[in-house]
């Protein structure tokens, strides 16, 4: 199934991709695309309905975050070596785990607001694991139980906040819009292997980032296992797991970081496709 969140922000309503691409209202089923709809219960609920006989939305509506905002959302960072050696830091001995702030969420197709003062905007095509059931200390094995599927993640990032102000990342990476979720969340029975799944992303048409999953230094179900081992996952929590290589931080000789006026096009194989237009800062 993919499931969809649409309408305007802050008053998107769940939907399912239909047989035809179409979106079908899914209100009368479930209230969100939240932790309820995406646990066992409520995914068997939604695989029950009559998708068909589903109202039909017209046009083209808006897309918001594929999933209604989580009690968590995770990142990883310096998952893939081709990433790490680019940036210059040593491939970590487990995962690098920080939080993205879950206000940042936004539809895969929202604009991306440069931050005041910001000079370094960047981005990162990522997948996205969603959680169906409530997880802590989970072992390896049981890890890919918990999992409700999968969705396609841009973790925005503003390096000098991240990098050259101190602390901890996640100022650099929190900051609105800076996490486009979607365009749909894919349940985890559509999407044959996690760890083989082509990721791109272009600039203005040019090519930036090509990878494929298993490249990844910690695959899908050890950073299920190991975010568990430090806190207890929630249904509809998302944990994005890194990025390629490609981003503006890694270019030589110069970074070509966003600026106003770019578009950000991105994808991953199964779970579709985003675009972004860098706009000003708010007022």
């Amino acid at each position: 199934m993919k499931l969809v969140r649409f309408g305007p922000a802050g008053r998107e309503k769940p939907g399912i991709i239909d047989a035809k691409g179409k979106i079908r209202d899914l209100s009368k089923v479930v209230r969100d695309i939240d932790g309820k709809a995406l646990s066992p219960a409520g995914l068997a609920k939604i695989k029950k309905a009559k998708i068909d006989k589903l109202p039909l939305v017209k046009g083209n509506p808006r897309l918001g975050a594929c999933i209604a905002r989580p009690s968590n959302f995770i990142a990883i960072g310096l998952n893939y070596a081709d990433h790490a050696a680019e940036a210059g830091l040593q491939l970590p001995k487990e995962p690098v785990i920080f939080n993205k702030a879950v206000s940042c969420m936004c539809g895969p197709n929202d604009n991306t607001i440069t931050p005041k003062g910001s000079t370094k905007l960047d981005y990162e095509v990522e997948l996205g694991i969603v959680i169906g059931k409530r997880a802590s200390y989970l072992s390896k094995d049981n890890a890919m139980s918990v999992v409700a599927g999968f969705c396609l993640a841009n973790d925005v990032s503003e390096r000098v906040f991240q990098i050259e102000r101190s602390g901890q990342w996640t100022k650099g990476k929190g900051c609105e819009s800076f996490g486009p979720l979607g365009p749909w969340m894919v349940t985890k029975d559509e999407i044959k292997d996690p760890q083989n799944l082509n990721l791109w992303l272009n600039v203005n048409g040019e090519k930036r980032q090509k990878g494929n999953t298993k490249t990844m230094v910690f695959g899908v179900a050890h950073i299920v296992w190991a975010c568990s081992q430090y806190f207890i996952l929630e249904p509809g929590d998302v944990i994005i797991t890194g990025t390629p290589s490609g981003v503006a931080l890694g270019m030589k000789p110069e970074p070509k970081f966003l600026k106003v006026g770019d578009v950000v096009h991105l994808g991953i194989d199964g779970l579709g496709e985003q675009k972004q237009k860098i706009v000003k800062a708010r007022a």
